[in-house]
């Protein structure tokens, strides 16, 4: 089951970010960077209001999991969900009446606008509110879906409902109505759409029992600690992860906070190839603690450290060193690629150091371990916020992704020392060398090899031909240093040689 929803993750979840990147320059085209802009302050408010979450949906994906390993009954289960439904119903009605009260305020006071009316942006942020509130309640079936490790079927919901959401934007831009309002009408129709077909999905994969799920507050007692620890953790997480672009969107004007917008999202897309890893490992650690089975948990970890050492690195040491190449093939505009290329680089140089220590990161939740981050990211936010207030306005976008760097070092060489005194205890440099440093360090090589070799600096064909060339070489070599994974490709390709033997022979 774990190889078949890694798979479908990396398919589903590639495919989904495919559908999200692929028409950024089409949205652009159509709505202008400055409009473009809102769709950036559209991710940073489902980032925010996430927070009122509170730890429901990780909790009860990591319950779902549990339900697997069999700690949890039909009916036990059914409650929780139905316990979450019904918060969850509440709050997104919250988010809607609040995002709306508060778009006056949003579009005339805090938001420095060039050529869009004020009247456009409140329209826009009011229903960028009610989409927010749809997708919060959808997030607890995919929660549902996802730790039922039902993630084939999910993956494959999920990228028709990709496919459509985005096909259907460029659609409605480029026939019906440029507008961002527009736009946003139509993202609000797929998240309805959305969320019904979510729930009928989390439901038939659940068992059937004879009563109705019922609101269950022994439920919530029984899972509040592990809650509360992951709302804290989100909290923190986001204050670290937002505070840049809170900043940026009030002391840019709009049209800068669009090109580092743009950077985000495509450095984002780093995490894209992270969460396939971790959305199938994580499940499997929960199973596998919940049997107290060590050996097995040491296992699944180093795989899961490795891959994304190997898909996840290689990609970002090939766009940190190739954005502008990147950049400037994607979006055909040359000055377009200036303006972003030194962000991308920085972002998502952050977000590998990042990804670097979310297999940790997922070891303790399955533990049901959440107080280190926790005071971790403390200490991080009181070091981090300071610095960003103070470096922003000096050094401006490029200062604050600097900023984005140094922390997440630090998470690297300094935090991840302290989960391994508590867990997986033997394991601390068998991560450190054979999960990180040898893929690493052989695919940032080649890749330098590569840059400095001068293929690709004339023409797009070229430029294509080096990206292709590095993204394959970086993934191959990165791939062979990494020992379990070495291993475990040469174990399949002697087994389908020797099963093709076999049917040959017969």
């Amino acid at each position: 089951m774990l190889k078949k929803n890694l798979i479908a993750n990396y398919l589903g979840q590639g495919w989904v970010a495919l559908m999200g990147l692929a028409f950024v320059p089409l949205y652009i085209k159509y709505l202008g960077i400055e409009a473009y802009g809102l769709i950036g302050l559209f991710a940073l408010l489902q980032a925010w209001l996430s927070l009122l979450d509170m730890g429901m949906t990780p909790t009860l994906s990591r319950e779902m999991a549990r339900f697997t390993g069999d700690c949890h009954t039909a009916e036990s289960i059914r409650d929780l969900l139905r316990t979450i439904e019904i918060i969850a119903l509440a709050i997104a009605l919250l988010i809607t009446i609040g995002v709306a009260l508060g778009s006056d305020w949003v579009a005339s006071s805090w938001l420095q606008t060039e050529s869009l009316p004020v009247e456009v942006v409140m329209q826009a942020f009011a229903i960028m509110g009610l989409i927010t509130a749809l997708r919060f309640i959808a997030g607890v079936y995919r929660s549902t879906i996802i730790g039922l490790q039902r993630q084939v079927l999910f993956n494959v919901v999920n990228s028709i409902l990709a496919t459509i959401r985005s096909v259907g934007a460029i659609a409605i831009l480029a026939w019906v109505s440029p507008t961002i309002q527009a736009f946003f009408l139509w993202q609000a129709l797929l998240s309805i759409v959305t969320l019904v077909i979510l729930a009928i999905v989390a439901y038939a994969s659940l068992p059937r029992i004879d009563r109705m799920g019922r609101f269950s507050m022994d439920m919530l007692r029984n899972t509040w600690k592990f809650a509360g620890g992951m709302m804290c953790i989100n909290f923190l997480a986001l204050i670290l992860m937002q505070v840049d672009k809170i900043l940026l969107s009030k002391l840019l004007s709009l049209s800068a906070f669009g090109y580092y917008t743009l950077a985000a999202a495509v450095a984002g897309v780093l995490y894209i190839l992270i969460a396939p890893i971790t959305q199938a490992i994580y499940p499997k650690l929960c199973e596998l603690h919940s049997r107290e089975d060590e050996i097995g948990i040491a296992e699944v970890y180093h795989k899961g450290a490795q891959l994304v050492s190997v898909v996840a690195g290689s990609a970002a040491i090939v766009m940190i060193l190739f954005a502008k190449s990147f950049l400037h093939l994607w979006t055909q505009d040359h000055d377009l690629a200036a303006h972003t290329a030194p962000l991308l680089s920085l972002l998502m140089f952050g977000n590998l150091l990042n990804g670097l220590v979310h297999m940790p990161y997922q070891a303790q939740l399955s533990y049901g371990w959440t107080s280190l981050s926790v005071k971790v990211n403390i200490i991080a936010v009181l070091v981090l916020v300071p610095s960003i207030i103070w470096v922003t306005p000096r050094y401006g976008a490029e200062g604050a992704a600097w900023a984005w760097v140094i922390l997440n070092t630090g998470y690297v060489i300094i935090a991840v020392h302290f989960v391994f005194r508590r867990i997986l205890s033997t394991e601390k440099w068998e991560w450190y060398i054979n999960d990180l440093i040898l893929p690493l360090g052989a695919g940032i090589a080649v890749a330098v090899a590569l840059k400095i070799s001068g293929i690709g600096r004339d023409g797009i064909f070229s430029q294509l031909t080096l990206l292709t060339l590095a993204f394959l070489i970086t993934g191959a070599t990165s791939l062979l240093c990494a020992g379990r994974l070495r291993r475990q490709l040469q174990k399949t390709i002697i087994r389908y040689c020797n099963l093709y033997r076999t049917n040959v022979g017969n």
